[in-house]
């Protein structure tokens, strides 16, 4: 799904509200890859920072049905639970609400154990808009739909109520999209085709339904539906898009918003085909950065980036957090695994991460890990990133127009201060940058700058770079650490020629232990958090 950024507040409260409710994991869990051993049945909602609160289960739907805009008590009908699904964008102030597709993908993935009243529920939760026209509270269609479908996509919308779309060329409009999408993802580039769902609407086609979602916030969802026969963690599925995509609501040209959240949406239906079950932080990073591929130009996901690691480096990249955005910001490395590796380089982790016959069976981290072998192995590959990172003008197509990763310090060296220090904790994945520049006075070319480097043992896989941005363009330089974490290196510092001397400090560890109903990894508990790293800059002339 799409999130706003406005929309933050109410986004972790529905999720928590549905985990209580049904007792599934929801959103803000990294959920656990469906092959490894003791995978639970289902978690408990973790938060931002990786715990998990203590939460009692109870209240069943009522809270959930409140936090819809059903009223507590109030049955909830076919497809009600979809509001909780896309926020709008930062330019819109809608009340915010959380992801649809991955609150939706885990109550389905929770039915087998739920009681049979609360089965029933979610059922009704998880029922298609044409499954809806009885129940006046509900979120069906109120009148009977209508049905186009042409190669791979069949649409429904109805020509009366608030769900009525513009026009019947806007019908025909989604469909060609939506079909061109398709050729995208699946025959351009690679990808599993959707499940089929064996004609649940009406043929063997994707079905694609037009509602009036902007009035509750939301782009569009898709939801799991029904299990591949004889695949526990494959299902088909159907999705919902907004039915006009009115200028006024979402604060941008309706075809370009149609397009990124077809693109966007389209692939969460691709995901299902994979494994449903699969680490949303990899879901939603990829999923975001598939509208590159389908809408480049439209550059809807840049306002993102601020909360990935490219305005945002010390949140780990694994992070998934219901109340905020860092998931979708982190699209930007599946960018730069692209630009240096080619695009198939994404559609190879997800075979690694899928969950069918011939493909690897990994969760999200250790597939990303695995592709990366060849590559020379995942830290090396991550420190380039972060040091790409620094000036992303000069590694990104698109680069100039992104700001670069923020420095935790920035430090002048000149004759009257030649020294610094800090002492830094840096979580697993995720790294902190140091800036050192030259004073105006230090017009000598024998001016150097020595980096001392004393981080944790190499079993944590602590990695270190230099950026040297100087008159004439970048240079980035790999900083080797002994086994013990340390390293000295020095670097000329005339600021004739030197403006800036990033220092980039790097926790590349990928050790978890799993099955802990966190938000990280394989719901596991990072177990190299908190390194400690410690960096001296030291001024000095030679001769």
């Amino acid at each position: 799904m799409r999130r706003s950024i406005l929309a933050t507040v109410a986004a972790a409260g529905l999720t928590v509200v549905l985990a209580l409710a049904l007792g599934v994991s929801v959103l803000a869990t990294d959920l656990v890859p469906a092959r490894a051993a003791g995978r639970p049945v289902a978690g408990t909602v973790g938060s931002a920072d990786g715990t998990t609160p203590d939460h009692a289960a109870g209240e069943v739907l009522d809270a959930a049905r409140s936090a819809l805009g059903l009223g507590p008590g109030a049955d909830a009908g076919p497809g009600a639970g979809l509001a909780a699904g896309e926020l709008p964008r930062p330019r819109r102030t809608a009340a915010p609400r959380p992801d649809a597709t991955l609150a939706l993908r885990d109550l389905f993935r929770a039915l087998p154990d739920l009681g049979a009243d609360d089965r029933r529920a979610a059922q009704r939760l998880l029922a298609r808009p044409t499954e809806g026209a009885g129940d006046p509270q509900g979120d069906g269609y109120l009148v009977p739909a209508k049905r186009t479908c042409r190669n791979h996509i069949c649409m429904h919308w109805v020509t009366s109520t608030a769900d009525a779309p513009p026009s019947r060329a806007w019908v025909d409009t989604n469909l060609d999209l939506m079909n061109k999408v398709w050729r995208t993802e699946v025959r351009r580039l690679g990808y599993r085709a959707p499940v089929s769902d064996r004609g649940r609407g009406g043929s063997d086609a994707l079905d694609v339904y037009l509602k009036e979602l902007g009035s509750r916030g939301l782009y569009g969802y898709c939801v799991p539906e029904e299990r591949a026969p004889g695949e526990k963690w494959l299902a088909s599925g159907y999705c919902v898009l907004d039915n006009d995509f009115a200028q006024a609501q979402y604060g941008a040209p309706p075809r370009q918003s149609l397009r990124v959240t077809a693109a966007h949406e389209f692939f969460h239906a691709v995901q299902f085909a994979y494994d449903y079950g699969e680490d949303p932080w990899l879901m939603e990073a990829t999923a975001t950065w598939m509208e590159e591929r389908v809408a480049d130009d439209v550059n809807d996901n840049r306002q993102y980036l601020p909360y990935g690691q490219l305005g945002s480096p010390g949140r780990p990249l694994d992070r998934f957090d219901a109340q905020g955005f860092n998931q979708y910001g982190n699209w930007v490395f599946f960018e730069y695994l692209g630009h240096r590796f080619g695009n198939g380089v994404v559609r190879s982790i997800w075979t690694r991460a899928g969950a069918y016959p011939g493909s690897g069976h990994q969760y999200s981290t250790t597939a990303v890990k695995g592709v990366l072998r060849k590559y020379g192995g995942f830290a090396s590959v991550y420190r380039s990133f972060v040091a790409a990172n620094v000036f992303p003008a000069r590694t990104y197509e698109e680069g100039d127009a992104w700001s670069g990763a923020p420095a935790t310090q920035t430090w002048r060296l000149s004759k009257a201060e030649p020294r610094h220090r800090a002492d830094l904790r840096i979580n697993h994945l995720a790294s902190r940058n140091v800036v050192v520049r030259p004073d105006p006075g230090l017009k000598d070319g024998r001016w150097r700058l020595r980096v001392v480097i004393d981080g944790p043992g190499d079993r944590t896989d602590p990695r270190a770079a230099l950026v040297i941005r100087t008159e004439h363009g970048v240079v980035r330089r790999a900083v080797r650490l002994d086994p013990d974490g340390r390293a000295r290196t020095a670097v000329g510092l005339d600021s004739r020629n030197v403006r800036s001397v990033t220092v980039a400090l790097v926790n590349a560890s990928t050790r978890f232990s799993c099955w802990h109903r966190t938000t990280w990894s394989c719901q596991g508990r990072a177990r190299d958090d908190g390194a400690r790293f410690t960096v001296r800059t030291v001024l000095r002339r030679n001769g």
